[in-house]
């Protein structure tokens, strides 16, 4: 097996989710295991498209491939699909990626592109979730300037886990009163200035590193790390293919 390709235990795992199956004819099934490898590759090494090696077949045949998944919301399904939840505890957090200048578009649609530029300068943030034992759940963008808190919501989604536990950029008043909502405890701590600060389960709090050990792993791959991609939908596809393999190791 070469490096970045998918092992056998792992394609066993994902082949059936993928659109088509193995023994099909029709084109969008062929091979799918070589392109699967050819989008590892791009995603680990963080080379261009342009650069994808020759076995791989034509470039641009695989590029517009995984522009058709990414639109079509292959890459998240999969990365669903794999999905085992423990929802004793849920963890929000969120990483800023720096942007490329390769990813700059159009001005009037970097934001629309969750494109912005925050104090590290052109970026993107990931907001993410994760459940208790670490394992990824869902993902929001959005620039790279945009506070923790007002994607809380969207992260959430329609969990009830038996607690949320986040850093001090989630300390929002309405964000809170929602999470005791669902009957979870919030383990959030108070922002410096709070009148009255908020006593959460410290020893719960301390369980936020598995989201930040999480975040380093999907920064492995270099397409993630750095984002080159103009558009968010291909972006955010490369994040939910690094994720899904975190889920098949």
């Amino acid at each position: 097996m070469r490096r970045y390709e998918i092992s056998d235990q792992a394609w066993h795992r994902i082949s059936d989710l993928l659109p088509g199956k193995s023994t099909d004819v029709g084109r969008t099934a062929r091979d799918n295991r070589q392109f699967i490898n050819a989008v590892l590759w791009i995603a680990r090494s963080g080379a261009p498209w342009r650069d994808l090696p020759e076995r791989f077949g034509p470039w641009n045949s695989v590029y517009q491939r995984f522009r058709r998944w990414a639109r079509k919301g292959v890459w998240q399904q999969v990365f669903e699909a794999l999905q085992e939840p423990d929802l004793d505890w849920l963890l929000l957090d969120s990483t800023t990626v720096r942007a490329h200048q390769h990813a700059a578009g159009q001005k009037k649609q970097r934001q629309r592109q969750s494109l912005g530029r925050s104090r590290g300068g052109f970026s993107t943030k990931v907001h993410a979730c994760c459940d208790a034992l670490g394992n990824p759940r869902r993902f929001v963008l959005s620039v790279g300037q945009q506070s923790d808190h007002q994607q809380a919501d969207a992260l959430l989604a329609e969990d009830n886990p038996g607690a949320v536990v986040a850093d001090k950029g989630y300390d929002s008043k309405c964000f809170a009163q929602g999470i005791a909502a669902r009957g979870a405890e919030v383990v959030i701590p108070s922002r410096a200035k709070a009148k009255e600060p908020r006593l959460i389960d410290e020893n719960l709090y301390k369980d936020r590193n598995k989201i930040e050990r999480f975040f380093n792993r999907i920064k492995h791959y270099r397409r993630i790390a750095t984002r080159y991609d103009k558009t968010a939908a291909s972006y955010l596809a490369f994040v939910h293919v690094a994720a899904a393999m975190t889920l098949l190791l």
